[in-house]
């Protein structure tokens, strides 16, 4: 089984694999079945999914009848303005089915104008809060991808005592210097102040070549080797208090699962052994994709 450790202050033990409900956006409910079978083998306790995700919350909504109170549900909303998050929040409550979630997140918040916007006086933020006050919510967080993110949710947190964040973490990306030292700044502030932290893109291969053929189940090209699953998935959980949020490509799911169910030392040979075996670069390098 998977090892569980308190979701920051909301007082949930969580899975440390979230599964990451963008896998579900294009498929039937019953492939969506098949991997809910994949999850209970597991015992993942966490869904993460968002208004943005073509129809996962859709194919989320059968696997809570009667069983609501077996997970910690969080969606997200990428509008900035009060009235249109207000309204994205109410649209997801009834695509789920469910009269609350756990936790909303505001949806890949870097941009300066989005960021003003959000934290406005007739912003999404507010808009979230007087949600949680209703009970709609119980918690509220916020998301980003990029190399931008990590210093972004810095000043997000001085701004406001959110719950959580979620940002990209892996080898490749912790490379860089800059990059890692505004993630280490963040996560002694979250430590701290024991907000949850959530990481993205642990098995990012990089981006799609243009020619790569077969299907794309995810906007990124993923590692698929198993092994190399195996040692990204272990060089985001050796980290005690991350939560590694599972691939986009359901196809991946058991593998990092098991992988995660076996914890081991990520081994830094072993790992730049893999980025130059699998050719693996990063994902976001400061210039294009920051927007995603």
């Amino acid at each position: 089984m998977i090892e569980h450790a308190q979701f920051g202050r909301t007082g949930h033990s969580s899975t440390r694999v979230v599964f990451g409900g963008a896998a579900l956006g294009g498929v039937s409910q019953d492939t969506a079945d098949e991997v809910l079978e994949v999850l209970r083998g597991y015992g993942v306790n966490h869904l993460d999914t968002a208004a943005s995700y073509g129809d996962s919350e859709l194919r989320i909504a059968p696997w809570l009848v009667g069983h609501r109170d077996e997970y910690f549900l969080a969606t997200k909303t990428g509008e900035r303005g009060g009235l249109a998050a207000r309204a994205e929040l109410e649209r997801s409550l009834t695509r789920l089915g469910v009269d609350h979630v756990d936790l909303v997140q505001l949806h890949n918040l870097v941009e300066e104008d989005e960021w003003i916007e959000a934290h406005g006086p007739d912003g999404a933020l507010a808009a979230l809060t007087l949600a949680r006050d209703e009970g709609l919510v119980r918690f509220i967080g916020v998301t980003g991808h990029g190399t931008r993110i990590a210093r972004m949710h810095l000043r997000s947190l001085g701004r406001f005592d959110y719950d959580s964040v979620l940002l990209p973490y892996n080898f490749t990306m912790l490379a860089d210097d800059q990059y890692r030292a505004d993630v280490e700044e963040l996560l002694a502030l979250c430590a701290e102040r024991n907000v949850a932290v959530q990481t993205i893109k642990s098995v990012a291969r990089g981006r799609w070549p243009q020619d790569a053929p077969g299907e794309r189940r995810s906007w990124y090209e993923p590692i698929e080797d198993p092994g190399a699953i195996a040692h990204a998935v272990h060089y985001v959980l050796e980290r005690p208090g991350l939560f590694l949020a599972s691939s986009s490509d359901y196809t991946l799911l058991r593998h990092i699962l098991e992988a995660a169910s076996h914890p081991a030392p990520a081994l830094p040979e072993q790992m730049l052994a893999d980025t130059q075996a699998f050719d693996i670069s990063r994902l976001f390098d400061g210039n294009e994709l920051e927007r995603m």
